[in-house]
């Protein structure tokens, strides 16, 4: 049996690029013999959150938003990052065997600093504290997607310049990259990437009048309904691939296509697809409105995922610091 660990950031509310490019793979891996460890990254929320309330919730929003989707607790461990203290002793660990250079070279920094976040020391030091919370479980598995994979590789050269300095600690962890027919692609409303910061993206959980007011906002063109088109090239189709079986996805490619008397208009497309989101979440909501209700039983959740955690973190810390003399 191998552990496979991921991580969740808490920044609002989670969209359908993060549904169909995350978490869906993250929830169905619970179905492998493997042991999961899923922790919500409140830790690394800090170097950009000025809001504890807001923190607070999203890392609540977070835990609901996976258990209600279909996370098993009895099956994985879903915890806060900061409940688990000894990846913080870990991190320090790391630091002193970690060059400036290797950080220097992090994508994800010099990405947030181009686009005008403050470069503070956190910032700076993130992918130590992620190596950390990867290295503390003794991680074989790291799923990520293709822009996460420099973290993994950052912790293997860390785990490594560790173990040469002080013998055979760390294990080394593998990045596991999502299959392309696992993935579904995503745009958001206008037709780029859906994402909170453009304002283009739809809430997992959105509903009925709100629902149809989004999707009214996807992007089309001008044209009769009975007019020939390429259904290919039509942005609502890639949402209505979502939600809709092949058979009757070809059906209405085909209507589309043929055009004439008959053919969908773009409103009855998009109806399509409120009607497909809202008949694909109706569990999920009705079981997040279930957790909302019970925030002792979240609590409780978390609390006993962190314990799991924990236990195992205790053992590659003082593992770590009797190899380098603390112990």
């Amino acid at each position: 049996m191998k552990t496979v660990l991921s991580g969740i950031q808490p920044s609002g509310r989670p969209h359908l690029g993060n549904y169909f490019g995350a978490i869906r793979q993250h929830i169905a891996m619970q179905e492998g013999p493997d042991e999961g460890f899923y922790f919500i990254a409140d830790y690394h929320a800090l170097t950009t959150s000025r809001d504890p309330e807001k923190l607070r919730e999203s890392v609540r929003d977070v835990a609901v938003t996976y258990l209600a989707l279909g996370l098993d607790p009895k099956r994985v461990a879903l915890f806060r990052q900061s409940d688990v203290k000894e990846i913080t002793e870990i991190s320090w660990l790391l630091a002193c065997v970690s060059g400036m250079g290797l950080l220097e070279r992090a994508h994800s920094y010099k990405d947030k600093v181009a686009h005008g976040i403050k470069p503070s020391v956190g910032l700076f030091t993130y992918p130590i504290l992620m190596a950390a919370d990867i290295l503390a479980y003794d991680s074989d598995i790291v799923p990520v997607g293709r822009d996460q994979v420099q973290h993994v590789e950052m912790a293997q050269d860390m785990a490594g310049s560790f173990n040469a300095a002080f013998g055979d600690v760390f294990k080394r962890p593998e990045a596991l990259l999502p299959r392309e027919e696992s993935m579904a692609k995503v745009p958001g409303l206008d037709g780029e990437k859906m994402s909170k910061s453009y304002g283009n993206d739809v809430w997992i959980f959105e509903s009925g009048k709100k629902l149809k007011s989004a999707f009214a906002k996807i992007a089309t063109d001008s044209r009769a309904p009975e007019e020939p088109k390429d259904p290919d090239s039509l942005l609502l189709f890639a949402f209505l691939a979502l939600f809709t079986d092949a058979a009757t996805l070809a059906s209405w490619k085909d209507r589309v296509r043929a055009g004439g008397q008959g053919a969908p208009g773009y409103g009855h497309l998009k109806m399509a697809i409120v009607e497909g989101m809202e008949t694909y979440f109706q569990a999920a909501r009705t079981r997040r409105e279930e957790l909302l209700a019970d925030p002792a039983e979240v609590d409780r959740i978390l609390e006993a995922g962190a314990a799991k955690a924990r236990a195992r973190a205790v053992v590659v810390r003082d593992r770590a610091l009797r190899a380098c003399g603390l112990r």
